[in-house]
């Protein structure tokens, strides 16, 4: 199936709609030549009332951790932003609810096959570390992200941007003086060539 058939049926995609708190509404940003993929959770709301990925307080960390103006991170023929689930999964007690899994098992795999030109692939979330890196998925996050040169230069694990863990980042300083600096120079190097 060529790239423009399968983005008109995901953007028609209703597979989880009887499971969703609001409308039906698969939110990706994707171009066949994108060099770098964001493979992150879900939608938040903020993304799902914008109908445009990362438009909250993570988006804005994320940039900066990858060292992304605003251009660069929405031009979709240097970034892929291809969430596990496609849609606002809800919230519950702790945050957003986990992403759907109707849409990683739909269109995951056409999608990433499209992706010839990848070169990075940046994993957020521990969903997210289960689908890219399967073999790890029951690793701490911490213990991940510290080994983040094991999976070097093809994929970065990150946590996620998220002000929720701001606790997290205050109890490693490592992960700014250690590796968003080695992030950020990739990047460039992948948004360059």
């Amino acid at each position: 199936m060529n790239c423009n058939n399968l983005m008109t049926r995901v953007s028609q995609c209703v597979i989880c709609k009887s499971a969703l708190p609001l409308e039906v509404r698969p939110i990706i940003q994707f171009n066949a030549n994108a060099k770098i993929l964001i493979a992150g959770q879900a939608p938040g709301l903020k993304a799902h009332h914008s109908n445009k990925p990362f438009t909250d307080a993570s988006g804005e960390r994320l940039k900066a951790w990858l060292g992304l103006s605003d251009s660069e991170f929405y031009d979709a023929s240097k970034v892929a932003i291809l969430p596990i689930g496609f849609c606002y999964p809800g919230r519950g007690s702790r945050g957003d609810l986990p992403p759907r899994k109707e849409c990683a098992q739909a269109w995951r795999a056409p999608l990433l096959a499209q992706l010839t030109k990848l070169k990075l692939t940046i994993i957020l979330g521990k969903h997210a570390q289960a689908y890219h890196l399967p073999q790890l998925k029951n690793k701490p996050l911490t213990e991940l992200v510290k080994s983040w040169r094991d999976h070097w230069p093809k994929y970065c694990v990150l946590p996620h941007p998220s002000p929720r863990n701001n606790i997290w980042l205050s109890k490693n300083p490592w992960f700014e003086h250690d590796v968003l600096p080695s992030i950020k120079q990739r990047v460039s190097q992948v948004i360059k060539n």
